[in-house]
């Protein structure tokens, strides 16, 4: 698929008459990066991507019809699927359990997470999939993007992934989306205690034709709902679980305390450190031993 992709692009570039570098200059990129996806090396096109390039040669949406299939290989079916109605909503209210909402993490993150999971075979997929998570995150920025309401457990404030810079730059990422316009941010603390989706996370989807769907994920796989009673529930779910949270302005203070105690954790040495320290001390004070509960024992004095 990925060779189709490259082959349709390339016809439909010379049809245009445009040459790779003026293919690149109308979509913002490389000429190198259209060169390699029209030969199929380096890694592929994030959605964003194929649709600027489907404007740039009027393919008429077919390079966008064609990216989820160029990526069969990257994601599994279940995700490529809550991708493809996540890329279409007009309003999306996610519970997050266990990680911070792919929509909201940056690239250290994603790809501290993304490195973990056990459908991934190479390198290169790595970096396709981290592309392509960044990717579907610039429809947050554009004027039509989508009304999103998220609910993170307090698990995720305080899960490391990544040394502590990684997290303290997507705690601040949290921070900031908490200020925009279109995203309301709440924080689900511990003693709120159980509820109906506890260990899973949840995601609601609002289309543009009226018609919504729900998703529910673990941590290696996914289903999506279209029943309307089904659904209907999970909605029932999501609001109990929005009036356990905290408010949005408590829930930004729950993140800069996480910050603190992350900043803390990044200033504390590591055991293998404190090890070192100690015997650098040891050295330094003569190598005098402490008995426990006694005082210092006297060094022998010479003898006259």
């Amino acid at each position: 698929m990925a060779a189709l992709f490259a082959t349709r692009l390339r016809r439909l570039r010379l049809n245009a008459g445009l040459t790779q570098a003026q293919l690149g200059q109308r979509t913002h990129t490389h000429p190198t990066r259209i060169n390699q996806i029209e030969r199929t090396t380096g890694a592929k096109p994030t959605l964003e991507l194929a649709r600027a390039l489907d404007e740039a040669v009027g393919a008429e949406e077919l390079l966008v019809e064609l990216w989820p299939y160029v990526y069969r290989e990257t994601f599994p079916d279940w995700a490529r699927e809550f991708m493809e109605r996540s890329e279409r909503a007009t309003a999306i209210r996610e519970y997050a359990s266990a990680v911070v909402p792919g929509l909201l993490q940056t690239e250290d993150y994603a790809r501290a997470l993304l490195s973990l999971g056990r459908t991934l075979e190479s390198a290169e997929q790595l970096e396709e999939r981290v592309a392509a998570r960044l990717g579907r995150q610039v429809r947050l920025t554009e004027p039509s993007g989508p009304e999103l309401w998220v609910v993170v457990d307090e698990a995720v404030l305080l899960r490391p992934l990544g040394d502590p810079s990684v997290m303290q730059a997507q705690l601040t990422r949290l921070l900031e989306a908490g200020q925009h316009p279109r995203v309301t941010l709440q924080v689900l603390p511990f003693s709120s205690g159980g509820h109906e989706i506890i260990g899973r996370s949840l995601t609601l989807l609002n289309q543009p034709d009226g018609t919504e769907s729900a998703y529910v994920e673990v941590a290696d796989f996914g289903q999506l709902f279209d029943d309307s009673d089904e659904v209907e529930s999970f909605s029932v779910t999501y609001d109990r679980l929005r009036a356990l949270a905290l408010p949005p302005n408590m829930s930004l203070d729950m993140i800069r305390s996480a910050m603190e105690g992350t900043r803390r954790a990044e200033r504390t040495p590591s055991r293998s450190e404190r090890r070192r320290l100690a015997q650098v001390q040891l050295q330094q004070s003569g190598g005098r031993q402490l008995r426990r509960g006694r005082r210092p024992l006297p060094r022998p004095r010479p003898r006259p």
